[in-house]
């Protein structure tokens, strides 16, 4: 099998430093630093302070969702949910094997056997009508990852683990301000986890967030954040002392990291209208080259709203998808590839992983490659590797 790490492609991205247009660049929208400053005076820099009150206020009304809690990671929110689910040795939860490692491995890491699901072809996400193939007695949860912020099939999704009382966990790393049929994403499943990671279209670093759509699920979450204590409680005033109650760590986003994210939140229609209006353009501007060399380009269904997180290509061969890497970053351009299939990483391949066993997944993976795509690329970068791309002509 041609790997998606082939040698020639993967010295090219190596030299990321180097290159005039990256491939990501964090996004910096003016207040950050005066809210870091503001949170320091205010005297409180560790967690749950007034920043992160009110990003998790700003997430629940924008998401109508029950709760949101800042944590330090997608992967701790996750692991969060994970937590609340109360897996047992032997339950098995559902993933894409087209995802990140943090998908399937915060619920590993609870002794859940990890079940790897295909995608579908077009929008790369879950496909719902194979997945009832991988459900079992056993089933606790089914893991759909909005990919690139267009959002899975969430009806379907939904009429078929209700059904079998299995609860949905969304994550959404990808797609924060996404939206299915006008509803925001993040607001379908028991759980929902954003990132905020550098890379992602709004950011503090390092740091996510657990949304709860089950009113019930709240005390328990907000004790597994507090290290396993009633800390919440108390500084509500509903306890007059807090105590270990429950197991949990310290998930706590810093309060640093929240005045910094407080300033993204602010700037988030302009930051999601600069995005949309550069991938617009990539889409436009790439039809008709698309077209004649048979590359895929993404698809987002007309019902679906995304917050223009990544722009893809899908070659139509491995080979292609290395040669246009290696002719972009000899222009100064550094175009990625994706996620290698867990099902075949060697920690996939212990739970049951084997080739051919998700055939789009391993396609998918070794012929896509994302373009750049920031808040700060201008029109003129745009345009600079929009002509690269077009002058590419496979072999």
């Amino acid at each position: 099998m041609h790997s998606a790490y082939s040698p020639r492609a993967s010295s090219v991205v190596k030299k990321n430093m180097k290159y005039a247009i990256p491939f990501n660049r964090a996004c910096f929208v003016g207040a950050e630093r005066d809210y870091i400053a503001r949170a320091i005076e205010n005297g409180q820099i560790s967690g749950n302070g007034s920043f992160t009150r009110r990003c998790q206020a700003f997430l629940e009304s924008e998401l109508a969702v029950k709760r949101a809690l800042l944590v330090t990671s997608c992967t701790h929110a996750l692991e969060l949910a994970a937590f609340l689910l109360d897996l047992q040795p032997g339950d098995e939860v559902v993933v894409p094997s087209f995802t990140f490692v943090s998908t399937a491995n915060a619920f590993a890491v609870r002794s859940a056997k990890i079940v790897f699901a295909d995608v579908r072809s077009d929008t790369l996400n879950i496909d719902e009508t194979r997945l009832s193939e991988r459900l079992s007695k056993r089933t606790r949860a089914v893991v759909a990852v909005h990919y690139g912020g267009v959002a899975c099939e969430l009806d379907a999704l939904q009429a078929l683990l209700t059904e079998r009382g299995i609860p949905l966990v969304e994550d959404n790393a990808h797609g924060l301000f996404g939206e299915y049929r006008g509803r925001p994403l993040g607001s379908f499943g028991r759980f929902a986890t954003l990132s905020f990671h550098e890379t992602k279209n709004f950011t503090c670093g390092e740091g996510g967030a657990l949304l709860l759509n089950d009113a019930r699920d709240t005390e328990r979450a907000e004790i597994l954040r507090e290290k396993g204590t009633n800390r919440s409680r108390f500084f509500r005033g509903e306890v007059d002392r807090y105590t270990w109650v429950d197991f949990g760590s310290n998930y706590l986003l810093s309060e640093l990291s929240a005045a910094f994210l407080w300033a993204q939140f602010e700037a988030r229609e302009r930051v999601l209208a600069r995005r949309r209006a550069l991938w617009r353009r990539y889409a436009d501007e790439l039809k008709d080259w698309a077209a004649e060399l048979g590359v895929g380009l993404p698809y987002v269904p007309d019902f679906c709203r995304h917050p223009a997180h990544v722009f893809h290509l899908l070659l139509p061969t491995a080979e292609w998808r290395d040669e246009l890497i290696v002719q972009l970053g000899e222009q100064g351009i550094l175009a990625v590839f994706h996620y290698l299939p867990l099902h075949l990483s060697p920690m996939g391949r212990r739970y049951g992983g084997r080739p051919g066993l998700c055939p789009v997944a391993e396609d998918i993976s070794e012929r896509l490659v994302r373009l750049p795509l920031y808040y700060d690329l201008s029109d003129a970068e745009q345009e600079r590797v929009i002509a690269a791309v077009r002058d590419f002509r496979g072999r």
